[in-house]
């Protein structure tokens, strides 16, 4: 490869929802500007219905709006005039979001009202009275969003804007008779603009001012119902002092001090007539036609005229629906395609959150149940501590009671001893009953203090077994919680599995009309004229084999499920495609019923897959089986077409193509090499030559490469769209003129390479001829021009790789003209640097013979100059000659 730091041009193709949207734009500027025109004549219905389509296709405005600001409104009145009618409709019947975005324009209109209305002109009149009015309705809509711009409302909807406030009926009823006055206003000025002569209902400038009345007479016919409604619920709250002289609704009004009355109005109800045209339209609603009934056949002619175009433009407008349908339809597609991914994704993650629950409530149930092991072992050993200590505080009771009678018994013994006994044997006996009195008392007291501290262990132990009965209470009130808790998972899990299984049962029928839609496919007339090339039907029994081995390993995958249904689906209609080439009915006939049982297998896999523990071993295996006789006809078909089959010229044309990028990249690695060499070895005047030479022939070759790089991408795209379903050496072949033109320009420019190579060699190594440089710079552009020639034949004017190619082209010539450049400056750089002529010491007589010798060399000159002309004039006739027509390239 070259070491040349070459850019890379990405080219950056437009996404579908980007050229949706041009083409939306385009569309809509179309239909704006063709309603809002510089002709007096009534608005087109259609054209204004294809603007309100588009403020619902975006949901707002901001194209109409852009599309608007380009028109001549400040320039020509009759298009203000129109626009005004537009916005009029638009307004009405658009997008609700049309009035906030015709809300930040009420300046432009305001600006468009002034502007007109200082001329005298009866259209400019008209203009400000009806800015005017179009500003009134979208503050009015600004103030009150709850009511829509047509102005329809329910009598729900009429209470609920009101909130049963008589303040709020009052100050809505004052905002629409304002409504109301401005709509009067413009209906008594269009009334005014009209006279006998030009400005009538019969001809078309007249027509064109009565048009906006029917949007008038929607709005004035929807403000008197609600005004109506109104002012009954204003005269059931106030007195009729107040309300007297507020109204002047119509010349037979109801009487609101009546409540029964509101029960037989009829709400006004405005009729359109069938949509032939505006003009008769607005004649209708005004009733300004002629009093005359009977219809000439001039008028017949016009009216069928008129029929014609308004079916020509319904026809349009069907087809224009149904191409928008067909793609809302991929869209949809699309859209569902993307759900099922994402549902699929969904479903992976429900089934891991499920996992995690099921295994952190078997945790909780295990933990939950050790500690309770734990509590009941901890209570079992304190209540047989307690126990123990019960029984020895019970037998420390019983020797203290015993202990207490024996006192008793001392005592009643000692009173009688001190009756009997005299004071000496009374005082020795006393000492020493004292002596045991008080060994008994030391022994009552050691057993009084053994007591409290039994008492004082005992309440100790009651604390302590309060403390663990509690913590038995918690512990139990835990687990009966958590076993509330893993109940509520296990059903939660339950019902998550069922909306798995409705799930995955769901795609498998999905999948299974995928496929079943792909084998009727198989049988429809229709498709009989489609072709497909047996290598790409390969490559998709390849991916189909992959699906297979897939679902074979997770048969319950609903994405492997879903790959299989597409991969099958297009393999059975892209087959039937493929055996539509077959030069043999009966072969083809065949090979068409495999294709249908390939497609049957795959049911019987999709059914397999249903099975709670499913095994789809044996239907995948009977799929492939299938798959393989299909795929043994598809090889047995490829032999009968290639029999018999010439060498492709497709081959040539490749070979061509890369010894050309083979000779470029090599050129340019040279001269980078020589570059190199050239600043390591030289110096001074030599190295600024080779420098500039050098770098100059770099530039050359890659603007070279550059054009060589969007040549064969234009070529790509001149073969994919013209091959249709063949093969690339098939469409080479069928365009051998055109292919043998390619393999010249090709060898031309491969050539041109060397040659620029060689010349630079020349210059750099041994002083050659800058002359050289030139003509090879020359000659490769001229074989480039050849090759953008060759490319440019078939292609479409309007591509975009065209326009690439040809802006690389002028790449090409500046580089070469660089390249002259260069050269030119080299020598003159080479001349100013030799010695000058030193003509002080010349006499008369060596001056002149000097200019002789000077000027017979000129002559000389000149003669090889002309010699060589004739030369290169020989050797291009020679070359042409050499070359067959093909070579030669198509005019453009």
């Amino acid at each position: 490869m070259s070491s040349l730091s070459l850019p890379r041009v990405l080219h950056q193709r437009k996404t579908s929802l980007e050229l949706e949207r041009e083409n939306f734009e385009k569309f809509q500027g179309v239909s704006i500007s063709k309603a809002i025109n510089q002709t007096e004549t009534p608005v087109k219905e259609k054209h204004v219905r294809s603007a309100i389509l588009g403020t619902f296709h975006e949901k707002c405005a901001e194209t109409f709006w852009a599309v608007v600001h380009r028109l001549p409104l400040m320039d020509n009145r009759i298009s203000a005039w129109k626009f005004c009618h537009v916005l009029h409709k638009v307004l009405r019947e658009g997008h609700p979001q049309c009035i906030a975005d015709s809300y930040r324009h009420i300046s432009t209109i305001e600006d468009l009202g002034k502007l007109w209305g200082h001329l005298r002109d009866p259209y400019g009149k008209l203009i400000q009275i009806y800015s005017r009015l179009l500003i009134t309705k979208i503050q009015f809509h600004k103030r009150n969003p709850r009511i829509p711009g047509n102005l329809t409302l329910t009598a729900d909807e009429l209470d609920a804007i009101g909130e049963n406030d008589v303040n709020n009926y009052f100050q809505l009823s004052v905002e629409m008779f304002d409504y109301m006055d401005e709509i009067l206003t413009l209906q008594s000025a269009i009334f005014g603009s009209l006279d006998m002569s030009r400005s009538n209902s019969m001809t078309s400038c007249g027509q064109c001012r009565l048009a906006p009345l029917i949007p008038l007479i929607q709005d004035s016919s929807q403000l008197y119902d609600i005004c109506v409604k109104f002012l009954f619920k204003l005269h059931a709250s106030l007195s009729i002092d107040i309300l007297s002289g507020k109204y002047g609704l119509s010349y037979n009004p109801p009487n609101f001090l009546i409540q029964a009355e509101l029960g037989s109005y009829v709400t006004p109800v405005v009729i359109l007539p069938p949509e032939e045209d505006t003009i008769s339209e607005a004649s209708d609603l005004v009733d300004l036609a002629a009093p005359n009934g009977n219809h000439s056949p001039i008028g017949v002619i016009a009216e069928r005229d008129s029929l014609i175009e308004h079916l020509q433009s319904e026809l349009k407008r069907s087809r224009s629906e149904i191409a928008r349908m067909a793609s809302e339809h991929e869209l949809i597609v699309l859209k569902l395609n993307d759900k099922i991914s994402k549902l699929e994704i969904q479903l992976v993650s429900k089934e891991t959150e499920l996992e995690n629950e099921r295994k952190a409530s078997f945790d909780l149930q295990h933990s939950e149940l050790l500690k309770m092991q734990e509590a009941e072992k901890r209570a079992r050993l304190m209540e047989d501590k307690f126990l123990k200590l019960k029984e020895i505080y019970t037998k420390l009771r019983d020797e203290h009671i015993q202990l207490i009678r024996q006192k008793a018994d001392v005592d009643k013994q000692l009173s009688t001893i001190q009756c009997q006994q005299s004071d000496l044997s009374e005082k020795m006996k006393l000492e020493s009953l004292a002596l045991e009195l008080a060994k008994l008392q030391a022994t009552v007291d050691s057993i009084s203090e053994q007591k409290l501290a039994l008492e004082s262990k005992l309440r100790e132990i009651s604390v302590e077994k309060q403390s663990i009965e509690q913590l038995l209470s918690t512990k139990e009130t835990e687990r009966s919680e958590a076993c509330e808790k893993a109940a509520a998972a296990e059903k939660e899990i339950e019902k998550k599995d069922n909306l798995l299984k409705e799930l995955f049962d769901k795609i498998i029928n999905e999948c299974k009309e995928i496929v079943k839609n792909a084998i009727h496919e198989v049988d429809n007339p229709a498709f009989s004229s489609a072709t497909c090339s047996i290598d790409y039907f390969r490559s998709l029994a390849r991916s189909l084999e992959k699906s297979m081995s897939s679902l074979e390993k997770e048969p319950r995958a609903a994405e492997r499920i879903v790959d299989l249904a597409h991969a099958t689906a297009g393999l059975v209609v892209l087959g039937k495609a493929v055996s539509n080439t077959a030069p043999n009915i009966d072969f083809g006939d065949k090979m068409s019923d495999r294709c249908k049982g390939v497609g049957q297998s795959c049911l019987q896999v999709f059914t397999d897959s249903l099975s709670p523990n499913p095994t789809v071993s044996a239907s995948i295996g009977l799929m492939r089986q299938t798959l393989k006789e299909l795929l043994d006809m598809s090889e047995q078909l490829q032999a009968m077409l290639q029999a018999g089959s010439s060498e492709s010229v497709g081959e040539m044309v490749e070979s061509e193509l890369a010894a050309m990028d083979k000779a470029i990249e090599e050129a340019a690695r040279r001269i980078e090499e020589m570059l190199s060499n050239s600043r390591a070895a030289d110096s001074g005047i030599k190295l600024e030559v080779n420098e500039k030479i050098l770098d100059s022939c770099t530039g050359l070759m890659q603007a070279i490469r550059i054009l060589v790089q969007k040549s064969r991408v234009l070529q790509a795209e001149i073969v994919a769209k013209g091959k249709g379903s063949a093969s690339v050496k098939e469409f080479y072949k069928r365009n051998h003129q055109w292919t043998e033109g390619l393999i010249s320009a090709a060898k031309a420019v491969g050539m041109g390479a060397n040659y620029l190579l060689e010349a630079a060699d020349e210059v750099v190594t041994s002083n050659g001829k800058l002359e050289k440089v030139i003509a090879a710079a020359q000659g490769i552009s001229a074989s480039t021009a050849q090759l953008v020639v060759a490319s440019r034949v078939k292609a479409d004017r309007g591509s975009a790789a065209l326009n690439e190619l040809t802006q690389a082209s002028k790449g090409v010539t500046a580089a070469t003209a660089t390249a002259l450049t260069a050269a030119s400056a080299c020598s003159n750089l080479i001349d100013s640097a030799q010695d000058d002529l030193d003509m002080s010491k010349l006499s008369l007589h060596n001056a002149k013979r000097l200019e002789m010798e000077s000027q017979v060399r000129v002559l000389e000159l000149e003669n090889l100059l002309t010699k060589e002309r004739l030369k290169l004039a020989a050797l291009r006739r020679h070359h042409y000659s050499l070359s067959p027509e093909s070579d030669q390239p198509l005019p453009l």
